[in-house]
């Protein structure tokens, strides 16, 4: 059990996978400082003034004993205080760092085909080292004069192809 175990993660597409799931991590840890550092407090800002976007939430049932200082500043605060919250602006911050997240891919994935691509034109490209025997069409080299396969003499308009 022990080899094939070892043998299932020494697969290559698993180190493949891993390895995507480390930066995909790492990635979305970047992705998640963009959004909640620089484009949430600017969305908050263009909408009324609150810079801190992710706390934005409307009270849906205040608790049996409302406490002394009033309405709290933060989601976090309100749901400690038993307030029942609809926390809407950590819900469309998540949205946004989903859509920037399956932009940013789309992205990366559109120039690895390019690049893809590029690379594909390249090898098709390159001239044939091979040609087919007019007579026997087997498969000779570009520059030979006679077929090795049915020694036939190739005609120089073919020879010259």
């Amino acid at each position: 059990m022990f080899k094939e175990f070892k043998k299932f993660i020494m697969r290559g597409n698993m180190i493949d996978m891993a390895v995507a799931v480390i930066i995909g991590g790492a990635f979305s840890a970047i992705i998640n400082s963009l959004v909640n550092n620089i484009l949430m407090p600017l969305i908050g800002l263009a909408l009324g003034g609150n810079a801190d976007f992710s706390n934005a939430f409307i009270v849906l049932k205040e608790p049996a004993e409302i406490p002394a200082t009033g309405l709290p500043e933060t989601l976090a605060e309100a749901q400690e205080a038993g307030y029942t919250c609809l926390g809407y602006g950590a819900f469309l911050s998540a949205i946004i760092t989903f859509l920037i997240i399956a932009i940013c891919l789309f992205l990366v994935v559109k120039l690895f085909n390019k690049a893809k691509d590029l690379t594909k034109k390249e090898e098709e490209e390159k001239a044939p080292t091979t040609k087919k025997c007019p007579f026997c069409k087997s498969e000779i080299d570009i520059e030979a004069t006679r077929c090795p396969h049915c020694t036939s003499e190739i005609p120089e308009e073919e020879a010259a192809e």
